[in-house]
């Protein structure tokens, strides 16, 4: 292959050892410099060749073929017509589920109902092998957290098998090359189990999921073999399964989890077979969660009570690992928490839940061990998940040796796709910070925090997804949730608060969750997240694939609008004016959520949500609901168009006009200011183009008072902080915008890094002047300031009227004393480099353009120059 050659050749599918694949995977490789943008693609189907077929592009070809069938092993290559030949790019289809026929297995029914504490199980097969092997591969998956072994060698690299999901429409699988672990004679093949995502507790108040109505785990299994000789044979789970105790005695995602290394397993009786109800199998589009990295403390001190605290550096998702577990017997425990009290000693107070009628339920992030003596025994809980920079150590009078203990970070493997770096070392850490919290939020889904509650709030990766796709390549990650948004949504057409919904509020309208879903912000994730998918990737048949939900969801929304009021307008007229039937005010929604709190006369924070629920829940949000409604009416126009849907977009068109202009009669003066003259308000006005082009002016200057008045410091809470420095810079407020980006103060995002945070935190004070930690300490969304970063500081962003980075403008604005910033962006089209640097009062830009990818250099002076593939160098006098 030479480098004109087409690279980087992938599939739109996950996989663990290697992709795998359903019937009719997308291709996509890089383009080479000299493209016309045809390409002939060669492929081989377990060995047999196929036709060569064309593709007119590089980006997420349709399969040219026939459908592949399960387990298939497909090599593929491309070069443009001529040219020279890619390397080649294998991968295998899954076992699609009208292909397997092992049964689902159960354990016997469970004796401890106690969901999120019980026991693990495992359930095991002998066989016997007398020819040698060619070819095994081992599909799996489970109602529950699975792990799988052969011959005692733990099958892949993957954890938390097999993933979150909405269970009760979509359970993914898994496979494996498992031949090397395979040999002559007596074979063992087995499967721990445990409650996982499937039975355990979900949220801050550690309700049991209701994906089932009864108690029962399962696993399915098929090892499919191939032999020298040609002959195949399959091993599958079935009624001839026994299921044993195992030495994990308690084990629960959010709980922890417990062994006794001294249990020598015991058998329990046969299994039970297909006693459970389940989805047909898919396979998952997104990449596996994995221990990425592993971190050694940087401190380990001993308290007076005896018990010792790492101190791994970073907060982040995992466990930890213990190599020295003493002799047998010896029992540690080991707490994890974000957070040290005054006294150096750990606190999960803050991430504690209270709710009326619930009372307080306490975050116990604990795993325990007991040591069977064996010299190289180590503890690994691989069946849980903690979210924690600290952890708490009792041990029964055994001294304990750093090099013993480490963090296991663990989250979904994703690929970077961004780098950034400035002169201002604080916007570099702002930036890793950023980056570390949005990855202790993608285990397997993106959620809120990894410690609390660890589900997937839609309104957060609506406020986040942008950020996501510069941070890293979260395509398939991306689509692999949404599949679990559709599958949550209610029959009325609602988007669940969080996925995948283990509350099931589709199915239980009596829950006060229930009541409190349908909120703009969170649901209209359904529109915005496909839609960024498309800008950033490309991919139109994600938009298709969607386009029912967000139909539904819309058209929820504009009946909702229509057909409700909120009380306040009652109040002032019993018949609705007529720009009312397009103001969503009169169901709930969360708000803006999480505005910086207001301080009493004794300097105590003010939680308006606390203090008065009825007062918040009843408070008119109407301003923030129309705004919504209107940007994802309009989104749907334009995915409508890309879709070839013309009548459809038009019609969302017409009504997007109509929902501004009540928008506009309802929250807007004439002098440009809203009804509910706030920041966020502003904010959000202004990025989503409500603000007529003759008030803009007037309304970002109002912004720009009120950001001053609060002593120059943001006012924005969760869903616009965002676009906050954004639409100060696109207003012609850059100064402003570098003033709060480096203020110092609460609240702010570098009080937080002067606090000690190394995560974002919920609460702009998640930690006070007092050391008293509030909240989760992290919760990525206030973290997408650091797409401004890329966007504005360092200048790179597409053009508005590209889509997957065939074009893009570098338009660097600096400000706040910075002097030069470099970074770079993994696109489909390939990397842009791009940096600047001011000396001597000339300001110095360039970078390198990818091949089939132009761009724009603005600068300063004025001048608007055009870069094309390969490096640029321009300049700029001041």
């Amino acid at each position: 292959m030479t480098e004109s050659a087409p690279h980087g050749l992938r599939i739109d599918a996950g996989g663990d050892q290697f992709p795998v694949s359903g019937p009719t995977p997308r291709l996509s490789w890089l383009p080479t410099p000299d493209s016309t943008g045809h390409y002939e693609v060669s492929a081989t189907v377990d060995d047999a060749p196929l036709e060569p077929a064309r593709a007119d592009g590089h980006r997420l070809n349709a399969w040219p073929w026939t459908p592949l069938r399960s387990g298939e092993r497909v090599r593929w290559r491309v070069r443009v017509p001529g040219g020279e030949w890619s390397e080649e790019h294998t991968f295998e289809a899954g076992l699609f589920d009208t292909d397997w026929t092992a049964d689902w297995i159960s354990p016997p029914a469970p004796v401890d109902a106690v969901f999120g504490k019980r026991p693990g199980r495992a359930l095991r097969r002998r066989f016997s092998l007398q020819r040698p092997v060619r070819r095994a591969r081992l599909y799996s998956t489970a109602l529950g957290v699975y792990e799988a072994f052969v011959n005692g060698d733990r099958v892949g690299t993957a954890e938390l098998s097999p993933g979150s999901t909405s269970y009760d429409t979509t359970v993914y699988a898994q496979a494996a090359d498992v031949a090397s672990s395979l040999k002559s004679g007596d074979n063992a093949l087995e499967i721990v189990l445990t409650d996982g995502w499937y039975q355990g507790q979900v949220g801050a108040f550690h309700a049991r999921a209701a994906w089932t109505e009864g108690d029962d785990l399962a696993a399915r299994a098929e090892l499919h073999l191939l032999f020298e000789d040609g002959t195949t044979e399959v091993i599958r789970t079935d009624a001839s399964w026994t299921s044993w105790s195992s030495p994990i005695v308690r084990a629960g995602l959010m709980d922890g989890q417990a062994t006794d290394l001294t249990v020598e397993p015991s058998p329990l009786g046969r299994v039970r077979v297909d006693i459970v109800s389940t989805p047909p199998i898919s396979w998952s589009p997104a990449p596996p969660v994995r221990r990425v990295a592993e971190r050694a403390p940087i401190s380990l001190t001993q308290l007076a009570s005896g018990c010792w605290i790492a101190d791994f550096g970073q907060n982040a998702s995992g466990w930890t690992r213990l190599t020295d577990l003493g002799p047998r017997g010896s029992r540690t425990v080991i707490e994890h928490g974000e957070h040290l009290d005054p006294s150096g000693d750990l606190d999960m107070s803050h991430l504690d839940s209270e709710r009326e009628g619930d009372g307080r339920v306490m975050l116990d992030q604990r795993d325990e061990v007991v040591s069977d003596g064996v010299a190289g025994s180590m503890f690994e809980p691989r069946h849980t998940v903690h979210g924690f920079q600290y952890a708490r150590i009792q041990r029964d009078d055994l001294p304990l040796s750093a090099d013993a203990i480490t963090m296991q970070v663990v989250n979904t493997d994703l690929t970077p796709a961004g780098s950034f770096r400035c002169s201002d070392d604080d916007l570099n850490r702002l930036y890793e910070v950023a980056d570390w919290s949005f990855r202790g939020n993608a285990v397997d889904i993106p959620t809120d925090c990894p410690q609390r509650e660890r589900i997937g709030w839609t309104g957060d990766y609506q406020v986040f997804a942008s950020t996501a796709v510069r941070l890293f390549d979260v395509h398939g990650f991306t689509r692999k949730w949404l599949q679990s948004v559709r599958d949550d949504q209610l029959e009325d057409g609602r988007i669940a608060n969080f996925s995948p919904d283990g509350r099931q509020v589709k199915h239980h309208p009596e829950l006060q969750v229930a009541q409190m879903t349908g909120s703009a912000g969170w649901g209209d994730a359904i529109v915005h997240v496909p839609w960024v998918l498309y800008e950033a990737y490309g991919d139109r048949d994600e938009l298709a694939a969607n386009w029912h939900a967000m139909t539904r969801w819309v058209d929820w929304a504009l009946d909702t609008a229509r057909t409700r009021r909120h009380p306040s307008r009652v109040q002032r007229s019993a018949e609705p004016l007529p720009h009312e039937r397009y103001l969503w005010d009169g169901s709930f929604h969360w708000g803006e959520w999480c505005e910086p709190k207001e301080r009493a006369a004794d300097g105590t924070l003010i939680d308006p949500v606390q203090d008065d629920p009825m007062a918040w829940f009843m408070e008119d949000k109407g301003e923030v609901g129309t705004a919504y409604l209107y940007r994802s009416t309009a989104t749907l126009a334009r995915i409508g168009t890309v879709l070839g849907r013309e009548t459809d977009a038009a019609r969302y068109a017409e009504t997007a006009e109509r929902i501004r202009d009540a928008w506009r009669t309802e929250f807007l003066a004439t002098d440009g200011r809203t009804v509910t003259d706030t920041q966020a308000a502003y904010v959000r006005a202004l990025s989503f183009g409500l603000i007529p082009d003759a008030l803009r002016a007037a309304a970002a200057d109002r912004l720009v008072g009120l950001i001053r008045r609060a002593g120059t410091h943001l006012g924005t809470g969760f869903l616009s902080t965002a676009d906050l420095l954004p639409v100060l810079v696109e207003t012609g407020h850059s100064d402003v915008a570098y003033e709060l980006l480096l203020q110092r103060t609460s609240p702010s995002w570098l009080g937080m890094l002067d606090r000690g945070a190394t995560t974002i935190w919920e609460d702009w004070d998640g930690v006070d002047e007092d050391g008293q930690a509030f909240a989760s300490l992290n919760h990525y969304s206030k973290g997408a300031v650091v797409r401004f970063l890329h966007t504005h500081l360092l200048g790179l962003d597409q053009d508005p009227e590209s889509v997957a980075w065939e074009s893009f403008v570098l338009r660097p604005i600096p400000g706040g004393g910075v002097t030069w910033a470099e970074g770079s962006h993994v696109t489909p089209q390939g990397t842009i480099e791009a940096s600047w640097r001011i000396e001597g009062g000339v300001l110095t830009v360039a970078g390198r353009v990818p091949a089939a990818t132009s761009g724009v250099v603005v600068l300063p002076d004025g001048r608007s120059i055009e870069v094309g593939p390969g490096p640029f160098t321009v300049t700029s006098q001041d």
